[in-house]
């Protein structure tokens, strides 16, 4: 397919976006502030993270989950998405030995963009098992809220792919197909792709985690089993992403002898969706998993918890410490005297008395 006619006139034209016959997108990937070089996929990323933070507070207090809990849970998980989402994607690349373990130093260099969902979430899932773990909370719950953080920050993901133009369909003349002008575009540096109109497969994207977003909104009012949620969520990321990339014009491989005509994240989203069967019914079935009966609290529910915390340091003081039994008392001379010895002293004092009395009467009576 030729490139679009620079004669055709836009029904909207602001510059970095023209839509007519089909949308333009004319914007450069970064932003430049001098020196300064601020990518809008960057900032999408920190927007999603925000974002997704406020998007799930509500539902984390009402399941007993602290917004300090949140927070450490957090930056484990954005290292971990980061450093999981790279590496599978690079271990998918044609030239993994030549472009990457001859060059170990680009396995690090995100900038050059490259990055795979399915690898955040096989890093991000058994960080947030491990951290409800310690915190003791249920593992499932924390899954939940993951689910949701998930799903409203990967829209805005979208959105910077959009701008970047790294997330490429085939060539189409629907009327909304997308076409890259900006020479700095990710889709420009090959003539298929640059001032060509081609599916809008980053849109479809972002549009069907807007539908997930809204359907796990509607569910979490009505789940009552921890886990529910992020197995829904699973599940649908791994059908969205095997139709999807049936329009995006990625590379086809095979698996093996299967050569069914895939790409590498739909053998993916098959491999996944087949192993989330068992996984699913397993923890739907385990303790974890159990209805949260109303009034309780979910994250805590059916968990263990300290009630109280003794340090190592004050432990040790009480051991050093001699208890009253170890030690009894010794009375002192102003306490020796009890009640009973004070009654036997008078009364002594009282018949010593008689006695001089009766002495004094007896010598009156001989003298008389």
């Amino acid at each position: 397919m030729g490139t679009i006619p620079g004669t055709l006139a836009f029904l909207i034209d602001w510059g970095w976006l023209r839509i007519g016959p089909y949308i333009h997108i004319n914007m450069d990937p970064a932003l430049h502030l001098g020196p300064l070089k601020l990518t809008w996929y960057g900032m999408a990323y920190v927007v999603g993270i925000v974002m997704g933070l406020w998007f799930i507070r509500r539902y984390t207090e009402r399941k007993g989950i602290t917004q300090d809990q949140v927070y450490r849970v957090l930056w484990w998980c954005v290292i971990g998405g980061v450093i999981g989402g790279r590496l599978y994607f690079v271990i998918q690349q044609p030239d993994l030995v030549q472009g990457f373990l001859l060059q170990p130093w680009r396995i690090l260099a995100t900038w050059e963009g490259g990055m795979a969902f399915f690898g955040a979430i096989f890093a991000v899932v058994p960080i947030l098992f491990w951290r409800a773990k310690r915190m003791r909370l249920n593992p499932l719950v924390m899954l939940d809220a993951g689910a949701l953080f998930a799903s409203c920050g990967q829209i805005f993901g979208r959105l910077g792919n959009l701008v970047n133009g790294d997330i490429i369909g085939y060539p189409s003349t629907l009327p909304w197909s997308t076409v890259y002008d900006h020479p700095s575009s990710w889709a420009c540096p090959n003539p298929a792709t640059c001032h060509v109109p081609v599916q809008p497969a980053a849109g479809y994207e972002l549009l069907l985690n807007i539908i997930m977003l809204v359907v796990l909104v509607m569910l979490a009012q009505r789940y009552r089993k921890p886990g529910a949620l992020m197995a829904t969520y699973l599940f649908g990321y791994t059908i969205t992403q095997f139709i999807v990339f049936f329009v995006r014009a990625n590379i086809v491989v095979s698996l093996g002898p299967l050569d069914w005509g895939l790409k590498q994240a739909q053998w993916t989203s098959l491999i996944v969706f087949i192993l989330l069967i068992p996984t699913t019914i397993l923890f739907m079935r385990s303790r974890s998993a159990q209805p949260v009966p109303a009034g309780e609290v979910a994250a805590t529910y059916g968990i263990p918890q300290n009630t109280a915390v003794v340090l190592p340091e004050e432990e040790e003081k009480e051991d050093s410490m001699p208890s009253q039994e170890e030690t009894p008392v010794e009375p002192t001379s102003a306490s020796r005297e009890t009640p009973a010895d004070e009654t036997l002293s008078h009364s002594e004092d009282e018949d010593a008395d008689k006695m001089v009395a009766s002495s004094a009467q007896v010598s009156e009576e001989i003298e008389n």
